[in-house]
């Protein structure tokens, strides 16, 4: 109705808007001239109905229960001329459209109809050419995704892009799969974001029961299914306006992740992608705040409150999100599994696990957690990283950091696997992993260590392993040199060599916890 008022045709018989303010934002799908007291029936809503009143009804009740039908029939506004019938709206009048919420418009000066009939068609016909292209924009863009196979995380990253506004995939569990929101709006959208969810179901249902469209403060929620399966839904929270609709853009987004999820077959690439995503985000820095992380990590079905968390890194064998899941659901837990962190070689998988917090994870448990990762072949290859149990998001966090720099050191080993390391064993790990920001421990790393990194570099030498074998076994050379699968003769060529470079004696303790503290601080940043 704004945009009609607005029209020159419109605006050339001076109008005055007697019920306005929301009743304007009413769309109109088309426009009717009628005088006829009869009109309603005729209607099927979404009109504009342009009149003169001459034939409307006399009696005071009648005009209100004329102005009742109107607004029954779904009229989207009324604009009387006035000069030919009324020389004035009659009170009545205003009252039964302000009650009904239907805009009324007068107009002061006569016009054409045929002139005001002709600018609103062909606006409405201009805005539906528009739509129309604007869909097959929108077609061709996701079609396109879908050929290219492109993954469910990058779908909703598009449809976030052509909304201009948050978009969420979620699981029929409510539990969230992928993401596109602003970081700082995470901690609001996602606390108690199950809830929310269905509590947003809910009020869709009712809206479809009433026949009612979403209003402008309302999710969008459009269901993922094809042949009969339902996956989950997408949810495209308050925005713009779209020029092909934003219910069409968000159907079509369902499409692409759809027949993705036919594609993909047995496998739940759903929860490999956004899993992965959420952990290498955490290891990353990618939150603005701990609270946010929480709520995310609760929203993708991480409990957190009343449990023992860990970061674990399992290296050595490639990890399925499936089988880590599994795995967790045996001990009665959760876990979200990520990529390999920087400096720990491929195969290899970031992890944070939640367990109830009577749960035992003692060695035992975490071995046998840790062959239920893998094929049984692959076991023997398997080393598990363990940080310290948590309990919060900010320990968590720390207890993940710990896991992946006992995991980056380079320790060789002679028997199978699978072999465990775990942070309570490693305090200086502990240790750096808490510092591992601080620029003077960093350079305190370089400066010690920095001779042994040139030579190294310069020569594709091997002094900083065989370091790190010495320092972890102290006291015993033979195992040493064993580790390092080196004769014991080159081993202790090696150790003369990196002695001389340092200028330090390698069997004094205050020298070796020095440098072991040097070579942890180099590993966590991954070389």
């Amino acid at each position: 109705m704004r945009e009609v008022i607005a029209l020159d045709a419109v605006a050339n018989g001076v109008p005055e808007v007697l019920v306005g303010d929301d009743a304007l934002d009413a769309r109109v799908r088309w426009l009717h001239v009628s005088d006829s007291a009869g009109v309603a029936r005729l209607l099927d809503g979404g009109e504009l109905l342009l009149s003169t009143g001459s034939s409307w009804p006399a009696e005071p009740a009648d005009l209100r229960r004329f102005i009742g039908a109107l607004s029954e029939a779904g009229l989207a506004g009324l604009v009387l001329e006035l000069g030919v019938h009324y020389r004035y709206v009659p009170a009545v009048v205003i009252e039964a459209a302000a009650e009904q919420g239907l805009a009324l418009v007068v107009l002061h000066r006569e016009v054409k109809f045929v002139t005001v009939t002709e600018a609103v068609h062909s606006r409405i016909i201009a805005g539906q050419n528009d739509a129309l292209r604007a869909r097959d924009e929108v077609r061709e863009r996701f079609t396109a995704l879908v050929l290219r196979g492109s993954p469910a995380d990058f779908i909703v990253h598009q449809l976030a892009q052509t909304l201009g506004a948050p978009v969420v995939l979620e699981n029929l569990a409510h539990e969230v799969v992928s993401v596109e929101v602003p970081l700082a709006m995470e901690e609001d959208l996602f606390t108690e974001w199950e809830l929310r969810s269905r509590s947003a179901h809910r009020r869709a249902e009712q809206r479809s029961e009433r026949g009612a469209s979403p209003g402008a403060d309302d999710w969008l929620i459009v269901p993922v299914e094809a042949r009969g399966i339902r996956w989950g839904n997408l949810i495209a929270l308050p925005g713009p306006d779209h020029a092909a609709g934003r219910t069409a853009v968000l159907e079509q987004g369902a499409i692409a992740l759809a027949v993705g999820r036919l594609a993909d077959g047995e496998s739940d690439e759903w929860a490999r992608i956004g899993r992965r995503r959420l952990v290498d985000g955490l290891l990353a820095g990618r939150f603005a705040g701990a609270g946010g992380a929480a709520a995310r990590l609760e929203a993708a079905g991480m409990p957190l409150r009343g449990a023992k968390l860990y970061g674990i890194v399992v290296s050595g064998a490639a990890i399925a999100t499936e089988r880590a899941d599994a795995a967790a659901r045996s001990l009665r837990g959760r876990a979200l599994a990520g990529s390999a962190p920087d400096g720990v070689p491929a195969p290899a998988a970031a992890m944070l696990l939640s367990l109830p917090a009577d749960t035992v994870f003692d060695d035992d448990t975490v071995l046998r957690f840790a062959r239920a990762l893998v094929d049984g072949a692959d076991a023997d290859r398997v080393t598990v990283s363990v940080g310290r149990s948590a309990e919060g998001i900010d320990p968590a966090l720390a207890s993940l950091h710990e896991a992946v720099g006992l995991a980056r050191g380079r320790r060789r080993r002679s028997v199978r696997g699978p072999h465990l390391r775990r942070a309570e064993n490693r305090p200086l790990v502990q240790l750096v992993t808490a510092l591992r920001d601080d620029h003077r421990v960093i350079e305190h790393g370089e400066r010690m260590l920095a001779p042994l990194i040139a030579y190294d570099l310069s020569r594709s030498g091997d002094l900083l392993d065989v370091l790190e074998a010495m320092l972890a076994h102290p006291g015993n050379r033979t195992a040493a040199a064993a580790a390092s699968h080196l004769s014991r003769s080159v081993f202790y060529q090696r150790i003369a060599l990196i002695e001389d470079l340092l200028g330090s004696d390698l069997d004094d303790g205050e020298t070796q916890t020095a440098l072991h503290l040097a070579l942890l601080v180099r590993r966590s940043a991954g070389h």
